[in-house]
């Protein structure tokens, strides 16, 4: 019949194919839903055992050797003490020399001031050989040592004679020394830096000229055979390590050229792991090197905790990285602080300034009225009483003193003549629980020296570069970090070969 038609029969192997397809078509779906649950779990397995690894690797210093005496946390950026370990234990005698169960000391130590923008920092290095006071220490059978006054800064490290060293000590020393709150510690020794430098394949540096086995061992009879070359080079493992360690041969072979050799090698390794980017791919490895022969405080005590702090960093500018040394001088065959140079350096530092003067503190200002964060407002006397004393065989330098010491609205208890009078530099001299007030006196005092001593009161003994010029009064403090340590910075972009050896 026109216009009509038949349907067609349903075959009962057309619906068991559907059928099939159908299941295919679910197994394939479920397939595909296994596998990926699967490798999300592998993933997230995988991340877990890296913590778990890397947590593994970590090892921490007691909180309890922290002293209880410790500055107020008055910036918003962070502290980081870092501690280059000379310890022999875990496998580093191979490397560094020296018994197995001699004592651990610090070969080098820096404060990294992380600031608050998260886009600048500066390390401040501090010369092993630097006189200072060492603040009462917890010792391995849980007493605590006696204050130490006019002693090598590394001595610290040293405090209760164990192979492993005293991390804690050192950081109550720094914060002791600086006025400066420490937020983190962290420890690398011989073996940690080797690996570290192989995981990045190697990092650039430049000598000035050959270096052969005695320059790394001056005890050896002969030259010995060249181990690293003039010029630009890349090094790893061992040879890093020489790098890093070298003193003699080079300069005047003081620590202050070495010193300046360690921040060009860390600039150089900070641009290597930023030019390779912090992916998880790069940052793992780098990690498990790190951390294998790494000592940290309780606060960096996790891998979460660490790669979290490392992560925070990576918006910081390489040229807005910077590297200095704490304004010294000499004194006989060690190195004194330099004040009121030192002091101006840790309130820039406290105040999120950077070394030129720029607010980094991350805070927009209030409004035009606001005072430049380069200036410091004039230290004030109000309550601090201090007597002075002429330490030279010139007259008349205490009554002068006095007065400017009076124009700041101290209380100048008398002025007297000292009992010698061969001082060279002036000297503030404070007793128990008045650091602070002395630091204040200082900022009065141009290459002053600040000596804790048991007697009580404060004191100012005038040496012969205040009698050297003539129009020296007892003034403010600069309202800067001072033009000759901002000068002397290393960036973390400069050229490779500059400022390279002291002497």
């Amino acid at each position: 019949m026109t216009g009509s038609h038949k349907t067609a029969p349903v075959r009962r192997g057309g619906a068991r194919a559907a059928a099939r397809g159908r299941r295919r078509r679910r197994g394939r779906v479920r397939l595909v839903l296994g596998i990926s649950l699967s490798l999300l779990v592998l993933v997230t397995a995988g991340a877990g055992w890296a913590y778990f690894k890397l947590s593994g690797n970590i090892d921490t210093f007691g909180a309890d050797g922290i002293s209880d005496d410790r500055p107020a946390a008055t910036s918003k950026g962070q502290n980081v003490l870092v501690i280059g370990s000379d310890a022999r234990t875990d496998g580093n005698s191979e490397l560094g020399g020296g018994d197995k169960g001699d004592i651990g000391r610090s070969d080098t130590a820096f404060v990294l001031h992380v600031y608050a923008d998260g886009k600048h920092a500066v390390g401040v290095s501090i010369p092993r050989d630097t006189l200072v006071d060492i603040p009462r220490c917890k010792l391995p059978d849980g007493s605590w040592s006696r204050p130490e006054s006019h002693v090598m800064f590394n001595s610290a490290y040293s405090v209760g004679q164990t192979a492993k060293g005293n991390p804690a000590c050192t950081q109550n020393t720094v914060e002791a020394l600086t006025g400066l709150r420490v937020d983190h510690t962290v420890v690398v020794d011989f073996k940690g830096f080797s690996e570290l430098t192989e995981v990045v394949d190697g990092v650039q540096v430049c000598l000035p000229q050959d270096v052969y086995e005695n320059d790394i061992n001056p005890n050896r009879a002969t030259r010995g055979k060249r181990i690293l070359a003039k010029g630009e080079q890349t090094v790893s493992g061992r040879a890093a390590l020489d790098y890093v360690r070298l003193r003699h041969g080079i300069g005047d072979g003081s620590d202050i050229g070495r010193i300046q050799r360690q921040q060009a090698f860390v600039a150089s390794l900070l641009k290597k792991v930023k030019s390779d980017g912090l992916t998880p791919t790069r940052l793992l490895p780098l990690a498990n090197a790190a951390t294998k022969s790494m000592t940290v405080d309780p606060g960096l005590g996790s891998a979460e905790k660490l790669i979290s702090f490392v992560m925070s960093l990576k918006n910081i500018d390489l040229h807005n990285t910077k590297f200095i040394t704490i304004p010294w001088r000499y004194e006989g065959a060690r190195v004194a602080i330099v004040e009121p140079d030192a002091d101006a350096l840790w309130a820039a530092l406290k105040a999120d300034r950077t070394l030129d003067g720029q607010d980094a503190s991350g805070e927009k200002p209030s409004g035009s009225s606001s005072p430049s964060p380069s200036a410091e407002e004039p230290p004030s006397g109000t309550g601090i009483a201090v007597a002075v004393y002429n330490g030279t065989s010139h007259t008349g330098l205490a009554s002068r003193a006095a007065a400017g010491l009076k124009a700041a609205d101290f209380t100048v208890t008398g002025t007297a003549t000292a009992s010698t009078q061969d001082y060279r530099t002036t000297v503030i001299e404070y007793g128990p629980g008045q650091k602070e007030g002395a630091r204040t006196v200082a900022r009065l005092f141009a290459a002053a020296e600040l000596r804790s001593t048991t007697a009580s009161g404060i004191s100012v003994i005038l040496g012969q570069s205040y009698a050297d010029d003539p129009t020296a009064t007892a003034s403010a403090a600069p309202t800067a970090v001072p033009s000759k340590v901002a000068d002397d910075a290393r960036s973390a972009d400069d050229d490779l070969c500059a400022k390279l050896s002291y002497g």
